[in-house]
Parts: structure tokens; C-alpha cells; sequence
């Protein structure tokens, strides 16, 4: 099972930029589809994007679609979320994991704070 330590979150204004990073353990990082969830107070967990084992193929969620990018480094074991234009609306606790993720763990996530 692959460990996931996730960082870079913090607190900015709406239009602002934050690019969160996940670390990842394990020398079978490259074999998973990677993916970023998030959870919003008071709100189920949901998916926000994923990238494909070689980092050539990117998905999104509706909501953050043309304003959230999706990367990965698979020598250095991370995968990244470039998010742009950020809105309130995107105050979360940010996961990366497995796609799709097991059923028994997740790391601690980051949180994003967007201000209006």
C-alpha cells in the first residue's frame, strides 16, 4: 500500500494560486493512477482530478476543470495540483490518492482556505 504525506495548503484570497504537492512511499508509484479528492465542511469527500501512471493522460471534476492542473513525477514519488483562480467555493481538505482509493486509508490531507 502506498503512504501519502500531502502539503501546500494554506490560506489565500479568491483569484489567488496554491500548488499542493503528495508525497508518496513505495517503489510501486508509478504502477497507480493517482488522483486528488477533497473535502468541503459539512460535505461528502469528492473527486477533484487524476492523472494516468505515465502522467500522459489528466482528468477533472466539473468544478475545478480548466482551473486546476494535475502532474506528476514519477522519479521523485509525487504527484502535484496546480489550482488557479481559486473561489471560496474551493475551502476543502485536499487528499491525493489511489485511483480509485482503497477503502481503509487516506493520509492526512491539507487544508485550502479560499477568502472572499
Amino acid at each position: 500500500q502506498v503512504q501519502l504525506v500531502e502539503s501546500g495548503g494554506g490560506l489565500v484570497q479568491a483569484g489567488g494560486s496554491l500548488r499542493l504537492s503528495c508525497a508518496a512511499s513505495g517503489r510501486t508509484f508509478s504502477s497507480y493512477v493517482m488522483g486528488w479528492f477533497r473535502r468541503a465542511p459539512g460535505k461528502e469527500r469528492e473527486f477533484a482530478a487524476a492523472i494516468s501512471r505515465s502522467g500522459t493522460s489528466t482528468y477533472y471534476g466539473d468544478s475545478v476543470k480548466d482551473r486546476f492542473t494535475i502532474s506528476r513525477d514519477n522519479a521523485k514519488n509525487t504527484v502535484y495540483l496546480q489550482m488557479n483562480n481559486l473561489k471560496p467555493e474551493d475551502t476543502a481538505v485536499y487528499y491525493c490518492n489511489t485511483v480509485p482509493p482503497p477503502n481503509n486509508y487516506w493520509g492526512q490531507g491539507t487544508q485550502v482556505t479560499v477568502s472572499s
